[in-house]
């Protein structure tokens, strides 16, 4: 089965964010842990249809059929050693270990109160009807997953068919780690950018403060405040991991192996700061004609 179509930006903080002390089994997790970034892929896959296929459905996956949150939203961790974040000269990460919870739960209670909100009342009857529970009691349970985060923010985004592009900002182009694996379909298979959270914050302020001189505050300047606020949310000494997730089943070896998306968008910052509106025009079409082409088989699926 496919990885699912998305592509993730992660914060793994140190330990000692969590409390003081952690929780023994938020530690005890931390120090077992072997789950991989892929694996954490296809365990929220695995986790979100065993929600559907209960009878009844749980409203959210990671909970227990009394609206409780199940033991593994605390447990289900990604673990990160700083000495596998590259830095800048002077920044450092860590202690470690960095740790990433999913926090499945609540990152579905968010994206259920957004569909509560925006979807077709028709659409949303027919989900609430499955799922034996009216619209007030479905906003009741997504607020009280939300309220049981650690910290005031999520520590994992996650988009689907695409990557915005402001996200690139934050990480080194030359950073990168791509492995191709055995082809398309392989598990392995990866493209992504490790980045210590002093250099992402720095990196975003500087494309923020560009943006909003020469765009405004709509459009790809939001995106840069929204991603500047959430990481505000977290330790400074944490570390963040863009990741091309399950988009590297769609793109293939040639095109993965040149891909020089976050090349580009730093080359836009040095034309928004230079003023060279013809390269600026240029960057944006080649940019927006290769993710263009891939969100577009969206609508095939």
């Amino acid at each position: 089965m496919p990885r699912p179509f998305s592509a993730y930006l992660r914060v793994y903080e140190p330990l000692s964010a969590f409390g003081d002390p952690p929780d023994e089994r938020l530690v005890a997790a931390v120090e077992q842990a072997t789950m991989t970034r892929t694996d954490s892929i296809a365990h929220e896959e695995h986790m979100w249809l065993k929600s559907q296929l209960t009878k009844p459905p749980r409203l959210l996956p990671a909970e227990l059929a009394d609206g409780r949150p199940a033991p593994s939203g605390l447990t289900d961790v990604l673990v990160l050693r700083p000495e596998d974040v590259p830095t800048t000269e002077g920044v450092t990460v860590g202690p470690g270990p960095l740790v990433c919870p999913l926090e499945l739960r609540p990152r579905s209670a968010a994206a259920l109160t957004s569909f509560l909100d925006d979807a077709h009342p028709a659409l949303r009857a027919a989900v609430l009807d499955a799922n034996e529970i009216n619209l007030e009691g479905a906003r009741a349970r997504a607020s009280a997953a939300l309220g049981q985060v650690h910290s005031s923010a999520l520590h994992v985004l996650s988009v689907t068919w695409t990557i915005p592009l402001p996200w690139f900002t934050l990480v080194d182009p030359e950073q990168r780690t791509l492995n191709l694996g055995t082809g398309m379909d392989d598990p392995e298979r990866e493209l992504s950018w490790r980045v210590a959270m002093a250099d992402a914050r720095r990196r975003v302020a500087k494309a923020r403060e560009l943006a909003e001189n020469v765009l405004g505050d709509q459009g790809p300047t939001k995106v840069l405040i929204d991603t500047d606020r959430w990481l505000a949310a977290f330790d400074a000494r944490s570390a963040v991991e863009l990741d091309y997730g399950g988009l590297v089943q769609l793109i293939a070896d040639p095109l993965l192996e040149s891909d020089t998306s976050a090349e580009e968008v730093h080359s836009i910052l040095d034309a928004l700061e230079s003023g060279d509106v013809e390269e600026l025009t240029d960057l944006f079409t080649g940019l927006r004609d290769y993710w263009g082409e891939l969100a577009a088989r969206e609508r095939f699926n």
